[in-house]
């Protein structure tokens, strides 16, 4: 075999041993994607699982892993197994992976947002196309009680890594100002935006979070603000973890 060949060869071929642990689970979507332990380990340790239980959990879903299986299956041995350690945390991994499977094939992020404002006693309506100073918005929430008028944009990712970025925050911080400087029919009387807010299933990128907090905007993500983030809002809320499927454990 010559340099070439040899080089090829090892570039791109792998090992039979190597070859034998690759697994191809079910995603959601239908597609088919390779098992990675690392992802598992990354979202246990989100959840708040120690470094032990993480351990212990990859083990045993490895020792349960085939191919085919489905990462909703691969979810609940997880979840099982996690609970075997600690509650708080099995609830906490639950939750993430229930908003996980919202979306277009799901309960749309937007209409769960709505339900979280119609929990708190707010009036609402999704999808809307409003007139601000300049221009018409697309806005995904709107809530209105006696009190407050608020319009809401529901950023939502089926991939725990993607951030909203300070791009986004730029971008909608843009559409309240120009909403902010006109009057609204809601509830039966004319009356201005009261907040703006920027609500993600993810999280926020370093520099949007010190743009969004200098400029004063209300954004809302997995795990920011330390208090009052989405987890917090949906664990507390009795409707959402109904939406779904969340039992008390």
């Amino acid at each position: 075999m010559n340099a070439l060949v040899e080089g090829w060869w090892m570039r791109y071929t792998k090992p039979m041993s190597s070859m034998e642990n690759e697994i191809y689970i079910i995603k959601s979507t239908g597609q088919r994607e390779l098992f990675n332990e690392e992802k598992l380990c990354s979202s246990l340790k989100r959840s708040g699982a120690t470094d032990e239980a993480t351990e212990d959990v990859l083990a045993y879903i490895k020792s349960e892993l085939h191919e085919g299986m489905s990462t909703a299956d691969i979810y609940k041995h997880a979840f099982d197994q996690l609970h075997k350690w600690k509650k708080p945390v099995a609830m906490r991994y639950s939750i993430r992976r229930a908003v996980m499977e919202l979306g277009p094939t799901g309960f749309p992020f937007e209409q769960f947002i709505a339900e979280y404002f119609k929990d708190k006693g707010f009036q609402t309506l999704t999808d809307q196309t409003v007139l601000g100073a300049c221009v018409p918005h697309e806005v995904d929430v709107v809530a209105w009680n006696d009190e407050k008028l608020i319009m809401a944009e529901a950023k939502f990712h089926n991939e725990l890594g993607i951030k909203s970025d300070l791009k986004v925050v730029l971008y909608v911080k843009a559409r309240f100002d120009d909403l902010k400087e006109t009057t609204f029919d809601y509830g039966g009387r004319e009356r201005k935006l009261s907040e703006g807010w920027l609500i993600t299933n993810t999280k926020f990128s370093s520099t949007a979070i010190h743009y969004g907090e200098c400029q004063k905007l209300i954004m809302i993500g997995w795990n920011y603000p330390e208090k009052g983030n989405l987890h917090d809002m949906i664990e507390n809320s009795p409707r959402l973890l109904e939406i779904l499927k969340i039992k008390e454990i």
